[in-house]
């Protein structure tokens, strides 16, 4: 069972804004605000748990090879950007290649990630990211 009580939710809004000033601009974000703009909170944080949830089938792989067939072959990026594209924004390689790294860059992504599917998913999810985006 995944703890998704490592997000803290107070803090959704401030990331709002960030997001906005960064890619506020893009037609990515324009895409973002198209499909979010009727969902509910509840919505929200089950899209939330369901990225989480793939993040946790991340993290029981984290000790193997990222580059390992089992890992590439169960298609967990292509979920993880299947995922977003469907409930977010279109996924580019582009786009998902940014997201890794961010997801390992450090800070409050990082340490989320791992506290919610254990310690270095995030960089494992990174370089899986990396690896399938080649």
């Amino acid at each position: 069972m995944l703890d998704f009580s490592a997000f803290d939710t107070s803090k959704i809004d401030e990331y709002a804004k960030q997001v906005k000033a960064t890619w506020g601009q893009t037609e990515a974000y324009k895409e973002y605000e198209k499909k979010s703009k009727d969902r509910t909170p509840e919505e929200e944080k089950v899209l939330g748990s369901g990225l989480m949830e793939i993040f946790g089938e991340f993290g029981k792989m984290k000790e193997k090879d990222p580059e390992a067939e089992e890992v590439q072959a169960q298609v967990q990026v292509q979920k993880l950007k299947d995922y977003i594209t469907k409930n977010y924004y279109t996924c580019t390689n582009e786009i998902l290649s940014g997201l890794g790294s961010m997801y390992s860059g450090g800070g409050e992504f990082t340490e989320n990630i791992d506290k919610a599917a254990g310690e270095g998913t995030a960089e494992f999810v990174d370089k899986a990211i990396q690896i399938f985006c080649k």
